[in-house]
């Protein structure tokens, strides 16, 4: 394993939920977009319809939105090491997704810098920037790699790193925590939940925690696969 720079990477994970509370709530040109999408999963997923599947509207950037971000960076060394968490969240996500693009174009100056994430090459990072470009918001020079060749884009991807060329499995973040040794993150919610507490408990707040919790595993997983210590649960800090 090539040892990362670790306290120049932005760790984030992000939550999206569909954008409308049901497949009954969908205006009619969206009802039939999305009924042309799902005809294609429906085969996959037996006793499915149309209707059933539209709680996975989320997931694809055209159909869902992003409702939070959840960022963190380490500082310090050795047991002293901390990492320090701000979110994003809310219900207007041109908003939020304005004030974590302010963020990260004032964060990746200076120094070269670096983002991470549990299969962010193929969720995450894509999903950002297809709802900034949806919201017309410019595309952060660190995030966006329209034109760069592959040695040029500054991303992780831990999910890729434990796969090691092999492009056969998905490993969740969940099952990789555990197989390492470290504290999982799913003691509440996972994501297969979070449309129902988003559009019916309307609990964002349990969200936030819920991704920041993400956050810190995705950190703890490079960091263990670095052949650094772990971060103590009390050296977690969370800014408002």
């Amino acid at each position: 394993m090539p040892v990362f720079p670790v306290n120049n990477i932005l760790f984030l994970d992000i939550e999206t939920v569909p954008q409308f509370p049901g497949y009954s709530s969908l205006p009619e040109d969206w009802k039939q977009l999305w009924d042309t999408k799902s005809n294609t999963l429906v085969k996959y997923h037996e006793g499915q319809t149309n209707e059933t599947l539209y709680p996975r509207a989320g997931i694809y950037a055209e159909f869902g939105k992003i409702i939070c971000i959840s960022c963190g960076v380490l500082q310090g060394t050795g047991d002293q090491q901390k990492i320090v968490l701000k979110s994003f969240s809310g219900d207007d996500e041109k908003l939020l997704l304005q004030q974590f693009s302010d963020m990260l174009n004032k964060w990746a100056t200076g120094e070269q810098k670096f983002l991470c994430a549990h299969n962010g090459k193929e969720f995450d990072f894509p999903y950002l920037c297809r709802r900034m470009i949806v919201h017309r918001l410019p595309v952060p020079t660190l995030l966006n790699i329209s034109g760069k060749k592959p040695w040029e884009i500054n991303h992780f991807d831990t999910m890729e790193l434990w796969k090691f060329g092999d492009f056969k499995s998905y490993t969740s973040l969940n099952l990789l925590a555990h197989t390492l040794g470290i504290q999982t993150p799913k003691d509440d919610i996972d994501g297969s939940m979070v449309w129902e507490v988003y559009w019916k408990e309307k609990n964002l707040p349990r969200i936030v925690t819920y991704c920041q919790k993400d956050v810190v595993t995705v950190a703890q997983v490079l960091l263990r696969m670095n052949g650094e210590s772990l971060i103590k649960q009390e050296n977690v800090e969370i800014k408002n």
